[in-house]
């Protein structure tokens, strides 16, 4: 098995820029996603040439803080602040819509270039890049950018939840589009942290190539640092790789 941990979020708070930076030193992460408009992205691109060994993509955000942008088409999913609102889904997908989150999108990967991120791959801030409505907007940054390096939608699942048919069958297909329509490199599965432990402890199978997310330092995520702290290494079936997106 071939594994990435990628910890979302980096720059959102230097608590968080802390736990993330020491767990790469501890090598027990390969893989950081930036959230470009958050108040610590700053001081935390600034330390990425410290950790070679490690990539760094773009965390694409449409749902918290302020944007990059000042596009029209955006307003729809922001607040009486002008922050983003929250979640999208339920949000009509108008043509305004997407044009602003594809120029928000635009500024956020732009500002990573200037403070010289190097980006392996993008993922988004609560998978707003997996919803379909969005699809378009997703592939037309990729072409745009020149990344051929994309997460996929969840398809990795602790033995306690049950995902319809419908809804797997869905997911495969929106993962088929994703490597098929300007051709994109994946792994084979990706699931959050704690469902990875639940399935690895239980020994369940699990995909060859697999990428794993956390949230190190995450005030909500408590119960995943404290596994993502602990032996789990010690349970990885043996000849497993810890990969980063560079390697993939």
């Amino acid at each position: 098995m071939k594994l990435i941990l990628n910890c979302d979020d980096l720059g959102i708070s230097e608590p968080v820029n802390e736990c993330i930076f020491a767990l790469m030193e501890q090598e027990k992460v390969t893989s950081a996603t930036l959230l470009m408009n958050c108040p610590f992205v700053e001081a935390a691109a600034a330390q990425l040439a410290r950790y070679r060994q490690c990539s760094f993509g773009v965390h694409l955000n449409a749902t918290e803080f302020f944007p990059l942008s000042a596009h029209p088409g955006l307003k729809p999913i922001l607040n009486d602040r002008g922050e983003f609102a929250g979640k999208l889904q339920g949000v009509s997908s108008t043509s305004a819509l997407r044009k602003g989150v594809f120029a928000e999108w635009s500024a956020q990967i732009e500002r990573a270039i200037a403070l010289g991120v190097p980006i392996s791959h993008i993922d988004s801030h609560h998978h707003t890049h997996t919803i379909p409505a969005l699809f378009g907007v997703l592939k037309a940054i990729q072409k745009k950018f020149g990344i051929r390096k994309v997460r996929l939608t969840r398809n990795v699942f602790a033995r306690s939840e049950h995902k319809s048919n419908a809804s797997l069958a869905s997911k495969a297909v929106w993962n088929f589009m994703l490597r098929s329509y300007y051709s994109t490199k994946t792994t084979r599965g990706f699931g959050s942290f704690t469902a990875f432990y639940d399935r690895l402890h239980a020994g369940s199978r699990l995909p060859n190539e697999v990428e794993v997310m956390c949230h190190p330092g995450g005030a909500n995520f408590k119960t995943e640092n404290e596994l993502l702290g602990g032996s789990w290494k010690q349970d990885l079936p043996p000849g497993t790789q810890l990969i980063s997106y560079n390697d993939l």
